[in-house]
């Protein structure tokens, strides 16, 4: 009788565990969707490039006040954006 018990147990666990396994694929198939949409929006084009590029040259990392020249990006996008172009490592 145990064993029976031991055997419900485990097939009621193994559901569980299908259902978790079916989350964790909609989490990653949702973080995959997310990185191709931050990679899209690190596409910049080549006259935001050199806006960028320029004003840093001319304020450094101050990502609001280049932001505020380049619109629809963010602080947060340009940053990343040089982050991922000019590296230091």
């Amino acid at each position: 009788m145990a064993g029976n018990q031991l055997q419900k147990a485990e097939t009621s666990d193994d559901t569980a565990n299908i259902s978790s396994i079916g989350e964790v694929v909609d989490l990653v198939a949702a973080d995959e969707n997310s990185i191709s949409e931050d990679a899209k929006k690190l596409e910049f084009s080549e006259d935001e490039e050199t806006l960028i590029i320029r004003m840093f040259n001319l304020v450094g990392d101050r990502w609001s006040l280049i932001a505020g020249r380049i619109p629809g990006r963010s602080a947060e996008e340009i940053e990343k954006y040089w982050n991922s172009r000019h590296s230091t490592n």
